[in-house]
């Protein structure tokens, strides 16, 4: 079976490629993730799942490469990880009560075959109207410095949520795996053939 790399970091996307059952490795991709002058956050993550792809995948000739990147898009802003308690308060504040889209961009690249696709799995997310006090509770209780918009949906963040719209379920959390196992099948690599 040809090799699986997943080009990311984060272990939120590692959890998620387990489900697959598909044997894989990991490599960090070293790439600047500061977005360009004017560039929307749909561009961005595109742009940063591709960069990523590539990047790992230059290290990785014989082996299907996944590389993936997460923007929240408030009203054409992009909103990354927060990375500090304070900017974590500031994107909250900000996304209460409002509809924000969390742009997943994916790429999955084979040079061996010259193989290479970048797509988005956009998610329409509508937070309710959050006090101070929630929020800071929230934040003390889950720490999401690592997630973009500071809202971990597969814990207790949902309870910030009031509707999450989307048809590929997983990419909120950071890896559209519907569009995953599609783009691994035209790769070469079909997840109900090789699972183990």
């Amino acid at each position: 079976m040809t090799p699986l790399v997943l080009g990311s970091t984060s272990r939120y996307r590692r959890e998620l490629l387990t489900r697959l059952r598909l044997p894989f490795t990991v490599d960090a991709p070293q790439v600047d993730e500061t977005p360009r002058p004017s560039e929307a956050p749909a561009d961005l993550a595109l742009r940063l799942a591709l960069e990523k792809g590539r990047e790992v995948a230059s290290r990785h000739p014989g082996a299907v490469v996944i590389g993936a990147d997460q923007v929240c898009d408030l009203d054409g802003e992009p909103l990354g990880k927060p990375g500090t308690h304070a900017r974590a308060v500031d994107q909250l504040r900000r996304l209460s009560g409002r509809t924000a889209i969390f742009q997943t961009g994916l790429a999955v690249l084979r040079p061996d075959i010259g193989f290479e696709r970048a797509l988005l799995a956009p998610v329409r997310v509508q937070f309710r109207v959050l006090g101070d006090d929630e929020i800071e509770r929230y934040l003390r209780l889950e720490e999401p410095y690592d997630c973009a918009g500071s809202a971990k949906s597969e814990t207790l963040g949902i309870a910030l949520l009031d509707a999450i719209h989307s048809d590929d379920p997983t990419a909120l959390i950071g890896l559209p795996l519907i569009r995953v196992a599609a783009l691994l099948r035209e790769a070469g690599l079909d997840a109900l053939r090789h699972a183990t």
